[in-house]
């Protein structure tokens, strides 16, 4: 699960990962081509984030809004098919790929999943399939009276009114095109398996990223009978609450990332304060005294001055702990912070805030979260972490204005299933750590956990990663899996200054 770092109270308030958008050309009839019942035509997936496109087919299918209500508003279920890169027939199982967020379209992170999946796409189809409310699965996106899409404003920091507010507008924007109970993880799972019939396919393999490992356990649990193996990166265990644990699992992932430092000579005698004590003192003298730093914008290159605030800080931190390759540069930035030299992380902040802040559908995040995780959320006692309780109240903010759905009465049951299932774990991740995967794991016989040394949030791309998820594909024996290649990744090393890293 991600979160897009604006100011952390936005930031941490919404979950997040790449921008693309499926793009279908008009082609001949000729070039249309059949799966199962659904027929598809060839298009382009594009993306901002990433050098290549890639060429798939496109299909919508057409299913009821409100199950219990067939012959009531229609919405089209937006499908991407990667096809064998095997000049033969792919296997008769394809591969569904569930995307993070809640709130990210699967057709959207399209570049990135066809080079994790490249071993696994030589003998299977790839399939894309929108999550309900996300790209162009009839998105919850709010639109206001001028038919443009509304934001909160990001010039001031977010409060859980001007939150409620937001919401508030948006449910009105909605209510003539879609009704939120029905944009859940369950109407999700269910949306699968009428792809899945439509394909005309018995089985189908998961793959899920983040909040997309809380669907992949949901079908695996109520469609067993379809579901030949199941991968899960970045584990969410089914009774976890999204957003509720935040605070614990940034500061163990700071704290490791601060342990890593003091093992490496140069990174220690660079930095004799450690990580975590150097972010909470430059939190603490922000929250003292917000600071106007002129800086150098690093998308235009202009000179700016703007205020920095703990929060916007504490919301840096926290999305870079995602990615290793952004977190080495955390002690440097920290420091110059700490000699009152703030333009780096002034750079920083407006970087992450302007690339990442709309990566997430609102609405259809908010319909998730309000119905499956709000009301088990409860407020921990006041203690010294980095994140406080304001963070997971920015998070649930939305839902007592918002139309929220129901959950069935097993959804947090843990996965109890002798399917074959591969779960993947980043050492450093700071909101999925390995214990979450290592909890999953106990109620699964034929499922293995393998750890990725020195990573963040989202293994499948890391070393050796995309061979291993080929061989797990065409086993679907986990336990089997020879994974001493793994051996070779390592954290990388903190900045010890703009330069780099010392060799």
């Amino acid at each position: 699960m991600r979160v897009s770092c604006r100011p952390l109270a936005t930031g941490a308030a919404l979950l997040l990962l790449a921008a693309c958008q499926a793009t279908p050309e008009a082609t001949p009839e000729a070039a249309q081509r059949q799966y199962g019942h659904l027929t598809f035509k060839p298009c382009t997936l594009t993306s901002t984030q990433a050098s290549d496109n890639v060429e798939a087919q496109c299909a919508t299918l057409q299913v009821a809004e409100n199950p219990a209500a067939p012959d009531g508003r229609k919405i089209g279920l937006n499908i991407a098919w990667l096809d064998t890169n095997n000049e033969g027939e792919g296997k008769g199982d394809p591969v569904f790929f569930l995307a993070g967020g809640p709130g990210q379209a699967a057709t959207e992170v399209a570049a990135v999943i066809n080079v994790a999946l490249r071993e696994v796409r030589k003998q299977r189809d790839i399939i894309l399939v929108d999550q309900r409310g996300t790209g162009k699965s009839n998105p919850l996106t709010c639109v206001g009276a001028d038919g443009k899409e509304m934001a909160l404003d990001d010039t001031i920091a977010p409060t859980t009114q001007a939150i409620a507010d937001f919401a508030a507008q948006c449910a009105t924007s909605l209510a003539s095109r879609a009704d939120t109970r029905f944009y859940t993880t369950t109407q999700a799972i269910a949306d699968i398996d009428t792809v899945r019939a439509a394909l005309g396919v018995d089985k189908i393999n998961l793959i899920g990223g983040s909040y997309g490992t809380r669907v992949a356990q949901q079908y695996a649990a109520h469609y067993p009978q379809h579901t030949r193996a199941v991968v899960i990166d970045g584990v969410a265990p089914n009774d976890v609450v999204v957003g509720g644990d935040f605070a614990n699992t940034f500061e163990a992932a700071i704290d490791l990332q601060a342990a890593q430092c003091k093992k490496d000579a140069a990174c220690a005698k660079r930095f004799p304060v450690d990580t975590r004590t150097q972010l909470k003192n430059v939190m603490d003298a922000l929250a003292k005294a917000p600071v106007e730093v002129e800086y150098r914008d690093p998308g235009t290159a202009e000179t700016k001055r703007d205020v920095l605030t703990s929060d916007s800080v504490t919301g840096l931190a926290f999305m870079f702990s995602y990615m290793p390759e952004l977190s080495s540069l955390l002690p440097v930035v920290l420091d110059e912070a700490a000699h009152g030299r703030y333009a780096p992380l002034m750079s920083l902040s407006s970087m992450a805030s302007r690339s990442l802040g709309v990566q997430m559908n609102r609405g259809m995040q908010w319909s998730v979260i309000c119905a499956e995780d709000a009301d088990r959320y409860q407020e921990p006692a006041a203690s010294d972490r980095l994140l406080g309780p304001e963070v997971a109240r920015m998070f649930f903010a939305a839902c007592p204005g918002w139309k929220v759905g129901t959950r069935p009465k097993d959804f947090t049951a843990p996965l109890k299933s002798d399917l074959p299932v591969l779960l993947l774990s980043g050492q450093f991740d700071p909101v999925t750590p390995p214990r979450y995967a290592e909890q999953v794991l106990k109620t699964l016989p034929n499922g293995r956990h393998l750890i990725a040394k020195g990573q963040g949030h989202g293994t499948l791309n890391a070393g050796c990663m995309p061979r291993l998820l080929g061989q797990f594909m065409d086993k679907a024996d986990a336990k089997s899996l020879d994974a001493t290649c793994l051996d070779s990744l390592s954290p990388v090393p903190a900045f010890t200054s703009f330069n780099g890293w010392e060799p």
